[in-house]
């Protein structure tokens, strides 16, 4: 009689996560993304789906229509939190944050206080099987998550808490910094892409992001390349994997 041996699932059954960048209002681009992931797949979104895009609302309405179904988990951002921190605060009069506010804007200030229970409660960090996807980073000091962090967390990271998949600071293409840290915000909303990645594959899918602007006007970059040291600034380029 033959020895009988556990049938270990195959790669392709295994479940897979996709980390999806800053979507800031594109609703279309997170619609045609979908398309190209997997239904069974889990998604997360790396925080920053409000504010700079034409499209605040529907961005809003189709991430938590994800949450609600169980397919996503939706990220704190940035963006989010001072949504959130102003609102509390009071009406646009109180918290001058709110007039300078793209969702505030277009949502006004009912709309803006019926998401501010599901905004309030969005988690910071989505803990994989040697990964983590958060916003921005963890601070060095603490490793909480940290929604702006940005130098201090790449020159400092020692691998920890395995790769961490960040949004937060756009650029043209998903890079790798080192070994451990992989950035997806594309700037969909500046005219580059939206991009989703897998962190059990390294795949990238990616859909066109706001047309019309020019992605060679993308924030941050150029101040953010300055600000490092010369040896770190070449880990910059680079496909994930």
């Amino acid at each position: 009689m033959k020895p009988t041996h556990p049938v270990m699932p195959s790669r392709s059954r295994l479940p897979r996560h996709w980390v999806i960048g800053d979507v800031h209002g594109c609703a279309h681009a997170l619609q045609d993304l979908l398309t190209r992931l997997p239904h069974t797949d889990h998604l997360i979104l790396c925080g920053d789906v409000i504010n700079r895009g034409p499209n605040i609302s529907g961005a809003l309405t189709l991430a938590w229509s994800l949450v609600r179904r169980g397919r996503a988990t939706w990220l704190m951002g940035n963006h989010e939190l001072a949504l959130v921190k102003a609102l509390r605060l009071g009406g646009w009069q109180t918290a001058t944050e709110l007039a300078g506010c793209d969702t505030y804007r277009q949502l006004g200030d009912r709309r803006c206080r019926q998401w501010l229970p599901r905004l309030s409660a969005l988690p910071l960090a989505f803990w994989g099987h040697g990964w983590v996807a958060t916003h921005a980073g963890f601070d060095p000091s603490t490793w909480q998550p940290d929604l702006t962090i940005r130098t201090p967390f790449w020159e400092s990271y020692d691998g920890r808490f395995g790769e961490v998949i960040v949004g937060h600071t756009p650029a043209p293409g998903v890079r790798r910094l080192g070994r451990h840290i992989v950035q997806i915000d594309t700037g969909a909303c500046y005219g580059g892409l939206l991009s989703a990645y897998c962190p059990e594959t390294g795949d990238v899918e990616q859909v066109p992001g706001l047309s019309g602007v020019r992605v060679s006007a993308l924030p941050h970059q150029a101040s953010i390349s300055a600000t490092l040291v010369p040896a770190f600034a070449s880990l910059v380029a680079g496909s994930p994997r």
